[in-house]
């Protein structure tokens, strides 16, 4: 999910530590909600995503295909992928809030599913499920690991829900959790709409290859 580049490692500042790494976080979106939520209303589909991809710094990516589900994927400094992801809980927000006749009406909660290597979901939950108690208490967000795998892959759904402030804070907190602690083995990542068939025929090629152009 993320990787260091260049990084010092033990003797800097934690300030210096993030700025040398790159983060790659992937999400799990309907098809739907990127059409509607992450386009300009009134504008040409993928706007709001390029604005995104402008003011944060980030490289954002969307699957392609005609399965209902698609994989955003956010890279870039720590602080660039924290920006895109605050830009991306405050535009559903938006959406979400607004009436049918455009006017807010009030913040609604709003909920990303964060794609992760199984390995790595261990050290997310902790002992007796206190790392992840310890990060909804502290976030005030509601924080869920999936028990099973997505298919055809050695990745798990993490659903996150809230107003975008906790969302950020909660997502940094996630993201600490899996700097610390790398995948182990082989990461299969989880391609919406595939099939077995296809995951066993390119099984050799998987692991690492990204499903966004």
């Amino acid at each position: 999910m993320a990787s260091p580049d260049g990084a010092s490692g033990m003797g800097g500042s934690p300030e210096e530590t993030e700025l040398s790494i790159t983060l790659t976080l992937r999400m799990l979106m309907h098809g739907k909600v990127m059409a509607g939520g992450l386009s300009a209303t009134g504008g040409s589909k993928g706007e709001t995503v390029k604005r995104i991809r402008e003011q944060s710094s980030a490289r954002i990516t969307i699957s392609e295909g005609s399965c209902p589900e698609r994989i955003t994927t956010i890279t870039g400094s720590t602080d660039a992928v924290f920006r895109a992801v605050s830009m991306i809980a405050f535009k559903l927000e938006e959406d979400l809030g607004a009436g049918s006749d455009g006017v807010s009406a009030g913040r609604a909660p709003v909920t990303l599913r964060l794609v992760i290597p199984a390995s790595q979901c261990g050290s997310l939950i902790g002992k007796a499920g206190a790392k992840i108690r310890e990060i909804r208490e502290s976030t005030g967000a509601q924080v869920q690991v999936a028990g099973d795998l997505l298919p055809n892959s050695t990745e798990r759904a993490v659903t996150v829900s809230g107003v975008p402030d906790t969302i950020i804070q909660c997502v940094r907190q996630i993201c600490a959790v899996i700097l610390e602690s790398p995948p182990k083995g082989a990461t299969i990542p989880y391609h919406p709409g595939l099939s077995l068939g296809t995951i066993l025929l390119s099984a050799n090629q998987v692991r690492g290859h990204s499903f966004s152009k």
